[in-house]
């Protein structure tokens, strides 16, 4: 397996993994709250210093990555790069990064089949 496809591969199964791990507990808290909102999914992760502490973390990680990945597709002229941003805050950036990694690696790899 080359190089690339080895991290394509790893890449996926992180997405895969991001999804699992954030949506189990994801649904438990929808099922608990018949009132939930994203309203109330916020004002959860603030509950303790240690809990805003993690959601403030992740608000910049996410901040940070639709900025870089807004450039980076550009530079390698990846397409609908736009759908990143609600991957992110619907499913979660667990899944949307490392899908933006396995399809940036793509990318790459078509950038470099075209130069050979």
């Amino acid at each position: 397996m080359s190089s690339s496809l080895s991290k394509q591969a790893v890449y996926a199964l992180f997405a895969v993994i991001g999804v699992i791990v954030t949506w189990y507990f994801n649904l438990q808290a929808m099922e608990a709250n018949p009132d939930f909102s994203l309203a109330t999914f916020i004002a959860d992760n603030y509950v303790n210093p240690s809990s805003a502490s993690i959601m403030n973390d992740i608000a910049v990680v996410c901040a940070v990555f639709f900025i870089w990945s807004f450039f980076e597709a550009r530079k390698l002229k990846m397409r609908f790069w736009w759908l990143y941003i609600p991957a992110t805050l619907i499913i979660a950036i667990a899944f949307a990064y490392p899908l933006f990694l396995l399809f940036r690696e793509r990318a790459l790899e078509r950038i470099e089949l075209a130069k050979a």
